[in-house]
């Protein structure tokens, strides 16, 4: 079941995200899901919050929430019904400390690991509410067609990637302000980043990462590293984890 208009699918098209300002799941799914983030992150020792990267690797429980209908009925008008899962990931800015993201394409972290980049979309959940004062994402529209950005490094200590694009015009950038429970949906070639969160208040999202099995993910690029199959079925021949 489709859980997108038309217009806002053609919209996602031509502009490379969409913010959907509905409750993903039931206050007590988005409850269940909080409690798993909060043990996650009172196991993380000396990791910064905004580092828990593939907690699913770790946490089981979490497949329940990346496999669920409700999120895979936004995924599917988007990159079609044969979907794999990618990566997710906590990304927690704390209050006044919490890192820039500085502008980048998540595709150019991955560039080589997968047969393309076309069909890769990131379901950004708002476990918190989610402002311009507290560091929320914010995308360059459009700028999922240009293919992969020349970039420069900047200080890792005070954002989360330790190179940038270079040379971003950001007078067009339209910021992602979502309240809990709330998502959006990028394509994973779109610029984007955050701001440092110098505001009192936490700001933590839930990234859920899909991809078309049109695309191949490649064994020899991607040691140790899990994908599941999520709907539909595998196109490309890709080693999904057996469920």
């Amino acid at each position: 079941m489709s859980l997108l208009t038309q217009e806002e699918v053609s919209f996602y098209a031509e502009n490379g995200y969409l913010l959907h300002h509905k409750q993903l799941f039931s206050e007590e799914k988005l409850g269940e899901l909080t409690s798993i983030f909060e043990e996650q992150l009172a196991q993380k020792g000396s990791k910064l919050s905004d580092e828990l990267d593939t907690p699913h690797f770790r946490e089981e429980r979490l497949l329940k929430f990346l496999l669920a209908g409700e999120v895979l009925d936004l995924v599917e008008p988007l990159i079609g019904p044969n979907i794999g899962l990618w990566s997710s990931h906590f990304i927690c800015k704390d209050a006044y400390t919490g890192r820039a993201t500085p502008w980048h394409e998540d595709s150019s972290y991955w560039n080589g690991r997968l047969s393309g980049y076309d069909k890769i979309v990131t379901v950004w959940l708002a476990i918190d509410r989610s402002n311009r004062d507290n560091g929320c994402m914010r995308v360059i529209p459009g700028t999922h067609r240009n293919g992969f950005s020349e970039y420069e490094p900047v200080d890792g200590g005070q954002n989360l990637f330790p190179t940038q694009i270079k040379q971003i015009d950001d007078r067009n950038a339209v910021y992602f302000e979502l309240e809990r429970g709330e998502c959006s949906l990028h394509d994973s070639r779109i610029i984007h980043g955050a701001a440092p969160n110098t505001s009192p208040h936490r700001r933590c999202g839930y990234t859920m990462r899909y991809f078309s099995t049109e695309l191949k993910v490649l064994p020899e690029k991607n040691p140790n590293f899990k994908i599941w199959l999520a709907r539909g079925k595998d196109i490309a021949g890709n080693p999904f984890v057996p469920v």
